[in-house]
């Protein structure tokens, strides 16, 4: 769903805040680009040392909060998990998480962003910002 950020636009975002853009970095920046899933710093870490033994998780964790600082991904603490991570951008867009398995499932519903608009208007508010978090299991076919 949302929109892939190429790994050029990674490595500028950091050159422009005046990070060196090493060759761990560049791993890991690799790997967030063409990333698809919701991956948490383990993951990417597991990911990384596959490409470069020499990457350290500390790394991961540094050039995670670097670009979560920067805006160019978010975090998600999902209950009962580790922080996963996405790209920025690509429009608003909700989760819904396989509590069996841990996936992580995006999807859009105009009729839930109109339900929430009407509720809040109804009450007085206009959103600026929201986040839904659904938690399931995959139905057993009878």
């Amino acid at each position: 769903m949302a929109e892939a950020v190429q790994n050029k636009d990674y490595e500028e975002r950091l050159r422009r805040a005046g990070v060196r853009i090493t060759r761990p970095r560049q791993v890991i920046l690799r790997i967030l680009s063409e990333t698809e899933d919701h991956p948490d710093a383990m993951e990417i870490f597991n990911r990384a040392v596959e490409i470069d033994p020499s990457i350290s998780l500390s790394t991961v964790y540094r050039t995670m909060k670097l670009l979560e600082e920067m805006g160019a991904i978010h975090r998600h603490a999902f209950e009962g998990g580790r922080s996963r991570f996405e790209q920025a951008g690509g429009g608003h867009h909700d989760h819904l998480i396989d509590i069996d398995t841990g996936d992580v499932i995006e999807f859009h519903s105009r009729k839930i962003e109109a339900l929430q608009d009407e509720i809040a208007r109804s009450l007085g508010y206009e959103i600026v910002h929201h986040r839904l978090e659904l938690y399931g299991r995959k139905r057993r076919r009878r």
